[in-house]
């Protein structure tokens, strides 16, 4: 055999072998990629296993609604009744608790934003569903008739549909905070509140704690309850936020396996889901507002009652959101109002009067069509 074989038989063993690297290598990355995409996706199942498995134990199906296919397609309207049990923080261990939050959450995809209309916990309203006629302080709905009850009479006060609710109590509302790593808030006024210090406009880092304490304080507040729903729609839009972020996201399983004892809703987690993947761009802006009340004493008890004005100003502002015709507005409220302005009751007077709860309009309508 002469020189050249020799360098031809040498190139191809060499060949051959630089081949065989090559298939090794090629082998070697294919197998670390098929075996990354296999952790990330039994990771992936894993995690969505978990927040399955923690958002189904918050499922509430006494209260399920029938969910329409496409409902919440990130194109379409919708509302959440969000309520804030006083129990599981700060020392309170009441086991049924009113709600002292009580915020309608109507999201609005067109204007890319969501509204946070607060109900004064103190707000004379029927507890609808009641066996008997019932007026009480519309946190009290709770206690009494549970999330169906409240869901239908904060439905009535202000003639809006409400299907889905979603109740933390503080226990849980301390955990979520926590688990996103805190919130950053600039305190609407300076107090000081189971030890922890606000400065009214100081940027100022808050735990679970910390969040849950700012929120809570009213009575050192000038404007009473008003200040502290300002205060808690504060607490909630600067959580959503943070909450939405992709680091929060990626531990979303142990947030929500976190929480999932403190949290009831009637949103199953197909629903939660389809939420959280379509409207995240209607939390880019936010509008806050609240029912106005007037100071009123019924039974030598402090209440907020609601003008039939207010009522019908809210009523028109959350149906336009939703889409829905405008109505005029008649229920028990504005029933009521009628017979204390005939009374003497001045809407526009500022001052703290006495107010009567009379005999429940319906009833009052079927007697009159009876004598008639």
């Amino acid at each position: 055999m002469d020189h050249n074989d020799n360098r031809t038989n040498k190139s191809r063993v060499e060949l051959h072998a630089n081949y065989r690297r090559r298939r090794r290598v090629w082998t070697w990355l294919i197998s670390i990629i098929t075996v990354a995409v296999v952790a990330v996706a039994a990771y992936s199942a894993y995690v969505y296993y978990r927040t399955k498995t923690a958002v189904d134990s918050t499922y509430d199906s006494n209260n399920q609604v029938q969910i329409k296919k496409g409902e919440f397609n990130g194109k379409k309207k919708f509302a959440v009744l969000l309520l804030g049990t006083d129990t599981g923080a700060l020392d309170r261990t009441e086991k049924a608790g009113n709600t002292d939050t009580i915020i309608l959450a109507v999201v609005n995809p067109q204007k890319k934003r969501y509204t946070l209309m607060s109900v004064p916990r103190d707000t004379m309203a029927q507890m609808v569903g009641a066996e008997q006629f019932q007026a009480e302080k519309i946190n009290a709905a709770y206690g009494i008739g549970g999330a169906k009850m409240t869901m239908a009479s904060v439905s009535q006060l202000i003639n809006v549909p409400i299907k889905y609710y979603a109740l933390v109590n503080m226990k849980g509302i301390m955990r979520l905070i926590r688990y996103v790593g805190g919130i950053n808030i600039r305190p609407t006024l300076s107090f000081e509140y189971s030890g922890y210090v606000f400065k009214k406009n100081q940027l100022t880092h808050m735990g679970g704690g910390g969040a849950l304490a700012y929120s809570r304080m009213r009575y050192d507040d000038p404007q009473g309850d008003y200040g502290r729903q300002q205060r808690q729609r504060q607490v909630i839009t600067t959580l959503i936020k943070k909450a939405v972020s992709i680091s929060t996201l990626t531990k979303l399983d142990s947030v929500l396996t976190s929480i999932s004892g403190n949290v009831k809703t009637n949103l199953p987690f197909k629903a939660l889901e389809e939420i959280a993947f379509n409207y995240r761009s209607s939390t880019k802006d936010v509008k806050n507002d609240y029912l106005h009340g007037h100071n009123a004493t019924i039974d030598d008890a402090s209440y907020q009652v609601q003008s039939t004005k207010e009522l019908q100003r809210v009523s028109d502002y959350i149906r336009g959101e939703l889409g829905l015709p405008l109505m005029p507005i008649s229920n028990n409220e504005t029933y009521q109002n009628k017979r204390n302005i005939a009374g003497g009751f001045d809407f526009s007077d500022p001052a703290t009067q006495d107010y009567t709860i009379y005999q429940n309009y319906r009833e009052q309508n079927s007697q009159e069509e009876d004598d008639n």
